[in-house]
């Protein structure tokens, strides 16, 4: 049987595949670029303890701020 999600986990979850969702609107040539940054951004904290609220929560928040920002379609690109 599989693990239940917390809600934060869920959140994360939420977060990466809204992340992949964008990446994925962009040009086909540069795509590539975004997911590369969506896996380095979400690998950084990949061994978060799961008991860090405050810092999830916050990264929650950055991360839904970069959405917003790399949802704009003059945005084309990233490095």
């Amino acid at each position: 049987m599989p693990k239940r999600l917390s809600g934060l986990q869920k959140e994360v979850l939420h977060l990466y595949r809204a992340s992949i969702r964008t990446a994925h609107t962009k040009p086909k040539e540069n795509q590539v670029n975004f997911v590369n940054y969506i896996h380095e951004e979400f690998g950084k904290y990949r061994n978060l303890p799961r008991k860090d609220f405050t810092t999830i929560e916050h990264l929650l928040r950055v991360g839904n701020k970069k959405i917003a920002t790399f949802s704009h379609p003059e945005l084309t690109n990233i490095h």
